[in-house]
């Protein structure tokens, strides 16, 4: 029996905006070459908080906050071609975006 190939491709970036335009550009050429595509699913939201004094010397009780949102979504691309590999690793993608490939067998 042949194992069939599966693809997951986690995305992560600052802005959701552009998280959601590369999430629809990798679905669309997916889509092309017939590929059969489960998500985009959202995945929780990452928030890193840091707190900074706002003087290096006096005034102890006044801070400031500042925080770093990253979204992320995750796409699996199932019954892939090779017509589908070659697609997604000539795809140009806008900057600030992070993607994580890995390739699955499914049993």
């Amino acid at each position: 029996m042949a194992t069939k190939q599966k693809i997951r491709i986690k995305i992560k970036s600052f802005d959701h905006r552009v998280i959601d335009e590369t999430t629809k550009l990798i679905i669309d050429t997916a889509e092309r070459t017939g590929a059969m595509i489960a998500g985009p699913i959202p995945l929780p939201t990452k928030i890193e908080k840091f707190t900074v004094n706002k003087s290096t010397f006096v005034h102890k009780n006044a801070r400031e906050q500042f925080e770093i949102r990253t979204h992320s979504r995750l796409i699996d691309i199932r019954e892939t071609t090779p017509k589908t590999i070659e697609s997604l690793s000539n795809l140009s993608l806008p900057a600030g975006v992070q993607i994580e490939i890995k390739m699955l067998s499914e049993d």
